[in-house]
């Protein structure tokens, strides 16, 4: 029996998963429509608008609590996605806005990203499964302004960012929407049984199986029209919060598992899957955990793995404990168990806020609360995700795994 398994700590889990729920749950309806941005306390921040993919993060985690039984968790759930299907959504040119402003429009200039529609994917998908009204009318729509404007099927990769109105396809392709959009076509298959959703999500893990095996396991972010990396992209900006220089120690671990569940939820589809999550995990480790005199995991490193921004965010401990469990179910071994172990306690010491709610979102190089990046708490994703995965197996994707009741 491995760590997140054993009575005791499944409860701890299951514990923590309703304290973080609880956290800002009063503020989060912004009056403009969808999530407001939630600061260190809970309390919304109404300054700062409102944006597609923190009100979709927070449509999954509350439509994952209302299938757990959580009281208000649904109607949470259905006045986010009111935000969805209201104002963030172009009734006009399709798909859906970047942001709002904190009166209420919408920002044109910021264009539409594979990244939010991979979140409006998981969040519509989420809210699906947990029977919110509406979600899976707009899941069908979001599937399809996916599939025509982000899924490129000849080269079977997704295209990354385009104009408000579709007309100017930016030639950056990245990796980070890329990988969200994995999590959401495997989610998207779970909650409507259609398994094409799945083979895209192969095709697109085959290349991060051949940037691995490249790359030596530090997997390039950024790149041209044709899919040629562009390695040192934003080096002049190595704090970027979504397209930082370098290679992102937190993004090998979240591959790491997101590799797993792939092989789970589609046997056979390349044995390549769980050697490259073992080498995604391994060098994470490595280059990233522990590496300059306090404990924690930098934030990126150079292509030697030396660290370049030092400073730690809670995202990457939640994505290692999720890769550390997936890997421990998935091989047995102890070494996998004690990565989670250890890094559970370094959350328990640093990152969990027990005063003012949810974990803290950023630390400097010695672990103290730093806001340089990540200002406040805004949503509760990983977090919360980190208390679930490990209690559930690598597949179907969590939604559909928590409502077929395999929630430990």
């Amino acid at each position: 029996m491995t760590w997140s398994e054993e009575p005791a700590h499944t409860t701890l889990l299951a514990e923590e998963h309703d304290r973080l729920l609880d956290f800002g749950a009063s503020a989060l309806v912004h009056p403009a429509g969808g999530a407001a941005w939630l600061d260190d306390r809970g309390g919304a921040d109404l300054g700062r608008g409102v944006l597609t993919w923190i009100t979709c993060r927070m449509v999954h985690v509350h439509s994952l609590a209302a299938l757990t039984g959580r009281t208000g968790s649904a109607e949470l759930a259905r006045q986010l996605l009111d935000g969805l299907a209201g104002p963030l959504r172009d009734t006009g040119h399709g798909g859906w806005f970047h942001r709002l402003d904190a009166d209420g429009r919408p920002d044109l200039a910021a264009g539409k990203s594979c990244y939010d529609h991979a979140f409006v994917l998981l969040a519509t998908s989420s809210a699906a499964v947990a029977g919110i009204d509406g979600a899976e009318a707009l899941l069908a729509t979001a599937g399809d302004v996916f599939l025509e404007r982000f899924w490129d099927d000849d080269a079977g990769r997704c295209r990354d960012h385009f104009s408000a109105d579709w007309t100017g396809l930016d030639p950056y392709r990245g990796l980070n929407g890329s990988m969200h959009a994995v999590e959401a076509m495997l989610a998207v298959a779970d909650a409507t049984g259609d398994d094409a959703w799945r083979r895209r999500a192969a095709r697109v893990a085959g290349l991060v199986v051949d940037l691995a095996a490249s790359y030596d396991g530090r997997l390039p972010e950024h790149f041209d029209s044709d899919w040629t990396p562009l390695l040192d992209h934003n080096e002049d900006r190595p704090a970027d919060p979504f397209k930082p220089y370098g290679a992102t120690v937190g993004h090998g671990l979240e591959w790491s598992r997101l590799l797993l569940t792939l092989e789970a939820a589609l046997p056979g589809s390349d044995d390549r899957l769980l050697p490259t999550a073992r080498l995604l995990f391994d060098r994470a480790v490595g280059d990233g955990w522990d590496v300059d005199g306090a404990p924690g995991f930098v934030y990126t490193t150079d292509w030697s793995g030396r660290p370049v921004v030092r400073d730690r965010m809670h995202w990457v401990v939640a994505e290692a404990l999720a890769a550390a469990a997936a890997l421990s179910r998935h091989t047995g071994e102890e070494q996998y168990d004690h990565w989670f172990a250890r890094w559970w306690q370094y959350a328990e010491d640093h990152l969990v806020d027990r005063d003012a709610g949810s974990w803290h979102h950023q630390l400097d190089q010695r672990n103290h609360p730093a806001a340089g990046v990540w200002p406040g708490k805004p949503d509760l994703y990983h977090a919360v995700q980190a208390t679930l995965l490990p209690r559930l197996p690598l597949a179907p994707t969590i939604t559909r795994a928590i409502a077929d009741g395999a929630l430990a």
